[in-house]
C-alpha cells in the first residue's frame, strides 16, 4: 500500500488497509474504499483479494 510517495506495506486483508490508513494519520472512517477518487486499487479491490 502506498500513500503519496511513501510505501506503507502490503495489505493482505481489509484490516491491513485500515491499519495503514491509521499509521498515515488518516481517519479510516473518513475514507471511502470504494471511491476511485480516494483509493486506486491494483490487483484486487475492497471486495476482492489476491491469493
Amino acid at each position: 500500500m502506498q500513500y503519496g510517495d511513501v510505501h506503507l506495506g502490503r495489505a493482505l486483508r481489509i484490516a491491513d488497509v485500515l491499519e495503514f490508513l491509521r499509521r498515515a494519520g488518516l481517519d479510516p472512517d473518513a475514507v471511502q474504499l470504494t471511491d476511485p477518487a480516494q483509493v486506486d486499487w491494483r490487483d484486487g479491490g475492497p471486495e476482492r483479494w489476491g491469493t
